[in-house]
């Protein structure tokens, strides 16, 4: 067996995804009460989610990663605690522990607390780097002691991105590429990991027997021939795109290509000596990926003066080599392998592998069947397989394979058309009917593999 005993399988969800109930249990406004999409019901994990944890363990599943919203236990973002909002969570924790289900708990899921986005302009300050941390120490104060594993921000490299003042709640300028705009991006990214490492020292300095691990939306980006200038724009790209929070994670200390950028762009950002001293000081425990896709650099796509930040978005070109879902995103399962073990290899901390899956638009069959997603199967039989070649081929370690809403939730920009489940809610039913759990095929499938520990995977 390639994978060792203990290995975690399972799903992971956000709070605005997952939980509904927005106006209920005393929850404040986070910056979604202005986004379109099925932020108000969600799925309702927020009543449901007793269903859903039998759900996955009959699936075969032994972890949960899910997001606390900042919102429910501090409707203002800082000040009062909401009880009633803490108290939901450590339900949902005792009740996947009941369910032989390791929960793990990641504290910000892009869901900006309104007041502070209105405010501060959400992590562009310093102020809100601070009401973080308090927040992450409620609920790590009240949760520690039933949950093990811990991430601070989901996907922690995109706000490093153009897409950073969306994530951070902070005013999105017309064109976030432009390169008038990059070192406020820069900026979001000191402070958000300021606030990781904070977040870190504490839990590591009263709860010695809890993991925590810095996480990136991994992207391997390859150029768009050999020619050496796509060979180095793809470098670039990926170090800029996806290694520059796993990097300083890793050693405690911005790489040298990042600093050496700033130094030659003439970009000095607001960071204090007892801020590096908190970064200089943290000790992540793993280094965690979501993995959905790789991606294709062009030099010839680029200028100069395009920001390092921007040069996948920018630079981006298709690649004839890989197929790729309705919304473009490229399947390529090698492309994982490779991330894994290049990421285990420079980092030195064991992988763990926290989101993965494939969108795609059902129906319901007319004749009640369950639904037949063997494209679903293909893609998790395909990416587990190269998670495994990563661990007894290359030597990696890995510490577990979560897939992304493996109960079907509203995708990340609230369209409830694109699907990632092995368990299908039915949005559109009335009454009783209403957000139905209904297994697909799929589902059968998972429980045969997690149950395996991946090596049924036929």
């Amino acid at each position: 067996m390639s994978l060792p005993k203990g290995f975690l399988w399972g799903n992971s969800v956000s709070s605005m995804q997952y939980d509904g109930a927005q106006h209920e249990g005393g929850k404040g406004p986070s910056v979604y009460e202005h986004k379109p999409g099925a932020w108000e019901e969600a799925i309702d994990g927020y009543h449901r989610f007793r269903e859903d944890n039998e759900l996955m363990a009959e699936m075969g599943m032994n972890c949960l990663r899910f997001q606390t919203s900042w919102s429910r236990i501090m409707p203002e973002g800082e000040g009062e605690v909401n009880q009633e909002g803490l108290l939901y969570y450590e339900n949902l924790a005792d009740d996947l522990l009941a369910n032989g289900i390791a929960p793990m708990v990641c504290l910000y899921h892009f869901d900006m607390p309104l007041a502070l986005a209105e405010k501060y302009h959400g992590f562009a300050s310093k102020h809100v780097v601070d009401a973080f941390v308090d927040y992450a120490k409620v609920v790590i104060d009240a949760l520690a002691p039933k949950v093990k594993w811990w991430i601070t921000f989901n996907e922690q490299n995109l706000y490093g991105l153009p897409m950073a003042f969306d994530i951070a709640g902070a005013p999105v300028p017309a064109d976030p590429t432009a390169p008038e705009h990059e070192a406020e991006v820069y900026q979001i990214a000191h402070n958000v990991m300021v606030a990781h490492a904070r977040v870190v020292n504490y839990l590591h300095g009263n709860y010695p027997d809890c993991k925590i691990g810095g996480m990136c939306a991994f992207t391997p980006v390859y150029p768009a021939t050999p020619a050496p200038a796509d060979v180095l724009a793809a470098t670039q790209a990926e170090r800029f795109g996806s290694w520059i929070v796993l990097d300083t994670c890793a050693r405690g200390a911005y790489p040298s290509y990042y600093t050496a950028y700033l130094r030659h762009r003439g970009i000095t950002l607001d960071m204090s000596a007892e801020e590096i001293a908190q970064i200089g000081c943290m000790r992540n425990d793993f280094s965690a990926i979501s993995y959905y896709q790789s991606s294709c650099v062009s030099a010839g796509n680029l200028s100069d003066d395009v920001p390092a930040c921007a040069l996948g978005w920018v630079g981006g070109c298709k690649n004839p080599h890989v197929e790729a879902n309705e919304w473009g995103w490229n399947i390529d399962a090698t492309g994982y392998r490779r991330a894994i073990t290049v990421i285990w290899e420079r980092c030195g901390l064991p992988v763990f592998s926290l989101e993965n899956g494939i969108g795609w638009r059902e129906k319901l069959p007319e004749d009640g069947s369950a639904i037949a997603d063997d494209y679903r199967i293909s893609y998790h039989r395909d990416h587990i397989q190269a998670l495994k070649d990563s661990v007894e081929l290359d030597g990696a370690e890995v510490i577990g394979y979560l897939g992304w809403g493996l109960i079907d939730i509203p995708s990340s920009s609230g369209d409830i058309e694109k699907r990632y489940g092995a368990v299908y809610v039915d949005y559109a039913a009335q009454g009783a009917d209403h957000l139905k759990r209904m297994p697909k095929k799929s589902f059968a499938w998972f429980r045969q593999a997690f149950s395996s520990n991946g090596e049924d995977l036929d």
